[in-house]
């Protein structure tokens, strides 16, 4: 693929940058509304979990079927269906007369931002070739997450407490049209697929099934129980598809994710500290939220509005990312934000209070979360797509993508686990009832909850220095140096 002259690659850069704002957003903003969706459609809490879960199962478990989709049908192709469809879904979700119907919709939004988000992520890696001019487009995208994430619970709480909660909806309609009309103007047309060859349906069926599942699995186990026959049958077949899908692999004439891809160290231990990341930052901002709004008492748009200067610090530092990997390196910029991750959790656990404010508990370790997301991000997609070939750019985005969805999903639902036992402890131990032990109780299981975080974080900044290690021992003596 030629690689288009500067302004143009700033349009896609933009358009790409705004897709990944509105599908993160699209998670937040329907979290802050299912309470008001209960109220009016009936549903009881297991209902509206899975107004949730439906999304995160679907986007999970097509995330890497998307991305060697749109190698082998073309990049703007897939990412235009997937726009289309994320709209259609959406469309469905604000008419939807009952919590059934709603699900659906939820799932169906689900399969159409897998699409749109891993041929997004594709079209990047095309548009910016690996060095600066990528760590600087991926620290755009970082940005946009960040504040995505803050701008759907604001969004969420503002549109439902105005319009109601199907107004919602109808926003991600309207993005996802004024997304699609511009990706038509913005994207070069290829009316070529990017990949030649055959499609592996087997493979294809296999894993996406397989990720399927043990993301039902992951997302169930917190409310049905982790030893429920429920979330072990899931999990288990799960399993047992990966691992068919891994023999697939193996004997298919044109295999899915090539077995060779999968051989390559860096690339695997890239994709597990991607999944790291997500497994202590997804959570963080919900535990957070939930302390905000169920210990110090604020309005859900209080909680959402308690990570603003979070988000404002990510937007200003991410653009400034590709500069401190050119100064330090990539892997010296990767282990420095895996150890900010870990202080900003860990200062952020001790610091909790039952009867804190957020300027004396959540400003000052948020600051420094802030500055360490883009850091993680950025130099996590940078590792595990710098080895990925123009033929590989959707196989690459898949992978990284589908490893950060599972573990934003296992994060939440483990630490979630770890927070609700602990809670569950400290009230039994309590000498005192009311609203200051249950207050205590929370916020016991929040600490203990971002400490296990904090935890997953030490471990990916140890792995993080292996990944290092391994790829100068792996290095051949004629390979020109890194001068990152």
């Amino acid at each position: 693929m030629t690689t288009p002259p500067p302004g143009p690659r700033r349009g896609a850069l933009a358009l790409l940058a705004s897709t990944q704002l509105l599908l993160i957003m699209d998670t937040a903003i329907v979290n802050v509304a299912l309470p008001s969706v209960g109220e009016d459609l009936g549903s009881g809490a297991d209902g509206l979990s899975w107004v949730a879960n439906a999304y995160l199962i679907a986007f999970g478990g097509l995330l890497l079927l998307g991305g060697r989709v749109a190698d082998l049908l073309g990049h703007r192709r897939v990412f235009l269906g997937g726009l289309g469809l994320l709209a259609v879904a959406s469309a469905a979700g604000g008419l939807a007369p009952g919590a059934g119907a709603l699900v659906a919709a939820r799932a169906a939004q689900g399969v159409g931002a897998a699409l749109a988000a891993a041929a997004a992520f594709a079209l990047l890696l095309l548009l910016f070739p690996d060095g600066p001019a990528r760590h600087k487009a991926l620290g755009v995208f970082a940005a946009m997450g960040g504040l995505g994430g803050v701008l759907g619970t604001v969004l969420g709480g503002v549109l439902t407490d105005l319009l109601g909660w199907r107004a919602t909806f109808w926003l991600n309609v309207l993005l996802a049209a004024v997304l699609a009309a511009l990706a038509v103007r913005v994207l070069a047309p290829r009316t070529a697929a990017a990949v030649r060859g055959g499609f592996d349906v087997t493979g294809a069926l296999t894993a996406t099934a397989g990720l399927g599942l043990v993301a039902y699995a992951l997302v169930g186990g917190a409310e049905a129980g982790w030893l429920s026959a429920r979330t072990l049958g899931a999990g288990g077949a799960g399993l047992a598809l990966l691992l068919a899908f891994a023999a697939v692999e193996t004997r298919a004439a044109a295999p899915l994710v090539p077995p060779p891809v999968l051989a390559r160290p860096a690339l695997r231990l890239a994709n597990v500290l991607a999944a790291l990341a997500q497994t202590t930052l997804f959570p963080m901002f919900f535990l957070v939220s939930l302390y905000l709004q169920s210990v110090l008492g604020y309005a859900p748009l209080g909680g959402g509005l308690g990570l603003l200067p979070l988000s404002l610090v990510v937007v200003a530092v991410a653009p400034q990312t590709g500069r401190i990997i050119f100064r330090i390196g990539l892997h010296r910029a990767m282990t420095l934000g895996f150890a900010l991750l870990c202080a900003g959790t860990l200062w952020l656990a001790l610091a909790l209070t039952p009867d804190g404010t957020f300027a004396s508990t959540v400003l000052a370790p948020s600051l420094l979360l802030g500055a360490a997301l883009p850091l993680v991000m950025v130099t996590t997609n940078v590792a595990a797509t710098a080895e990925a070939t123009t033929e590989e750019t959707g196989l690459a985005s898949g992978l990284v993508n589908t490893s950060q969805q599972f573990g934003s999903v296992l994060g939440l639902a483990v630490l979630v686990a770890v927070a609700a036992a602990r809670t569950g402890d400290a009230a039994r131990s309590g000498d005192t009832a009311g609203d200051a032990a249950r207050a205590a109780a929370e916020t016991a299981g929040f600490r203990a909850a971002l400490l296990t975080g904090a935890a997953l974080a030490a471990l990916a900044a140890l792995l993080s220095v292996r990944l290092h290690r391994s790829e100068r021992a792996a290095a051949p003596g004629d390979r020109v140096p890194d001068p990152y």
